[in-house]
């Protein structure tokens, strides 16, 4: 198995007739997919998804991938695949639009739907092109043919890339189900046509490479909502992902089954469930919608509400009625029924959420103690039917963090795709196609672009760790005056500390230490006022360290006269 390097180096130029192929993100994370694939000079993207922030990063909104490797080819750009309409697969195309606006978009019509609406709120009109399944159409030197895949969202295809170097499938999200609720199965005859033909490289989701078997199906779930809405005395709120149309159907179905009204609540579940109504592909039964802002005017069992926040996200409803910091107020009685899967990583806001709501008195149903979702992403005995229908001459797993690309390689690997043929990268890793072989040739930037508020790309790794040290630590400042031309002490030191822990009167007894080394440096004759701030902060710091074994931002101002 081919893998990356930390010395790896920048690539060297593509081969005459090879197919260059840099995941931008989406390798060794879930989230943030984004793969570019270059032939004669040209480029075709295939997704444009974010990131969502992790404890350990404050005030992100969310993360991007780094266009830098693009940045001044955006005029090769021949199209944007995107196979899906969830977020890690769109969400941020309105940002790579901001860079090169008339950037055509393929998808299914759920797809550009969902996108369009996005790019609305930024002021973007894209150019589009619709695709179905079976389709085939050119981009510059691309050939793409477009196949059905059943996934957590309607309308998701998968994409087999054709260049004279050779057949590229690109699945995308998928599983098989093979009871769908909306009677889309995935394309196996086109797979085992493509696998025929000889597909030359597969690059297959990852995400459930780990879980033995074949997924349950989707259909499974509706009898446990059902169950939930027809036992609860009081409201039902559901959480959920903003474009999981199936799941939300099913909550419509069971509330119009037993007399409830249904209510959304959140802009992007508003948004995006008004998108697949009008486009038909969520069955709305009539008066069934009330506005989330009469709510209070039903009673409680005769209620469904349906918000985000499935993952715990601050801002989201679901977090804020937690918190108590939203217009609907939960209340003794209520159920609370999370229909998502949680992202790994998400674990300790969800579970600070359960508890939170489990606080006012609601009943939480989630996955750990009902059935209540399955998941979109295909499990190994899936992963290796696949593997076994197209016979890929290499093998490259894409969309899951490293463990599920280990254990998808370990699969390939057990179907007969030769060691040296799979090829294992992360982001930035530059794969060459050449004369028939994957192989990892170099590697290129591929860092988080970090979403806060307006500001894109402004935050940095940097910026990240100041905020965790003063989440954590707190910050002292302290505030001292020397004279310009002797460096000696003329006022001061004054010091405030927020967060730090540390009793202020503790900081009298030691003003007399930070003075000494003022003076210390004076007599050196150190007048240069950037080193006189060190003086303060390591005096400050080892001070702080020694005595509380705390490790407080210093911010040391140093005025002049």
């Amino acid at each position: 198995m081919s893998h990356p390097h930390p010395e790896l180096g920048p690539p060297p130029t593509l081969p005459e007739g090879g197919l260059r192929i840099v995941a931008l993100g989406g390798l060794g994370e879930i989230g943030r997919n984004m793969a570019v694939f270059e032939y004669e000079g040209r480029l075709l993207i295939v997704d444009c998804g974010v990131l969502f922030p992790e404890p350990d990063q404050p005030g992100v909104d969310l993360i991007l991938p780094d266009f830098e490797y693009i940045r001044d080819r955006l005029d090769d750009v021949e199209a944007v695949v995107l196979t899906h309409a969830h977020e890690d697969h769109i969400g941020a195309v309105p940002y790579l639009l901001r860079e090169r606006r008339n950037i055509p978009l393929i998808g299914s019509k759920l797809t550009l739907a969902f996108i369009e609406a996005k790019l609305t709120e930024h002021r973007i009109q894209p150019t589009k092109i619709e695709v179905i399944e079976g389709e085939r159409h050119r981009f510059g030197p691309f050939d793409c043919e477009f196949l059905a895949v059943n996934h957590s969202i309607p309308d998701a295809l998968a994409v087999a890339i054709r260049t004279p170097a050779g057949i590229v499938l690109h699945t995308g999200d998928f599983r098989m189900d093979q009871l769908p609720s909306d009677g889309r199965l995935t394309d196996l005859g086109g797979f085992a046509r493509l696998g025929t033909e000889g597909v030359d490289l597969l690059m297959s989701d990852s995400t459930n490479a780990e879980v033995p078997g074949f997924v349950t199906s989707e259909r499974e779930i509706a009898p446990v909502i059902d169950e939930v809405i027809r036992t609860s005395e009081q409201r039902v709120i559901v959480a959920s992902f903003a474009s999981h149309v199936h799941r939300i159907q099913q909550v419509l179905d069971a509330a119009a089954k037993h007399g409830r009204k249904v209510a959304l609540v959140g802009r992007s579940m508003v948004r995006n469930m008004g998108v697949a109504r009008d486009l038909g592909y969520l069955k709305v039964p009539s008066d069934l919608i009330v506005d989330s802002r009469d709510i209070e005017e039903w009673p409680p069992e005769d209620v469904v509400l349906v918000c985000t926040g499935s993952q715990g996200e601050p801002m989201a409803a679901l977090s804020r009625m937690a918190n108590r910091d939203h217009p609907i107020r939960i209340a003794e009685g209520d159920t609370v029924l999370l229909a998502s899967s949680l992202v790994p990583g998400n674990e300790t806001a969800v579970n600070k959420v359960i508890n939170g709501l489990t606080r006012w008195g609601a009943r939480v149903v989630h996955k750990g103690n009902a059935k209540v979702h399955v998941s979109g992403h295909a499990a190994a005995g899936e992963l290796l039917y696949v593997l076994n229908l197209t016979r890929p001459s290499n093998f490259m797993p894409v969309h899951g963090e490293w463990r599920h690309l280990r254990a998808h390689a370990k699969l390939a690997a057990l179907t007969g795709v030769p060691d040296d043929h799979i090829v294992i990268a992360e982001d930035g890793v530059v794969v060459d196609l050449v004369d028939g072989r994957a192989k990892i040739v170099g590697a290129v930037h591929a860092g988080y672009v970090y979403v806060d508020g307006s500001s894109v790309g402004e935050i940095t790794d940097t910026s990240l760790k100041d905020r965790r040290i003063l989440g954590d630590e707190g910050f002292i400042s302290v505030v001292v005056v020397v004279d310009s031309s002797t460096g000696k002490l003329t006022g001061g030191p004054e010091i405030h500390a927020r967060g730090s822990g540390i009793d202020p009167a503790q900081f009298e007894q030691f003003i007399p230490q930070i003075e000494k080394a003022l003076e210390e440096k004076a007599a050196d004759g150190v007048v240069d006022m950037q080193e006189i701030r060190r003086v303060v902060r390591r005096t400050v710091g080892r001070w702080v360290s020694d005595t509380y074994r705390r490790r407080p931002m210093i911010i040391p101002v140093v005025l002049e006269v």
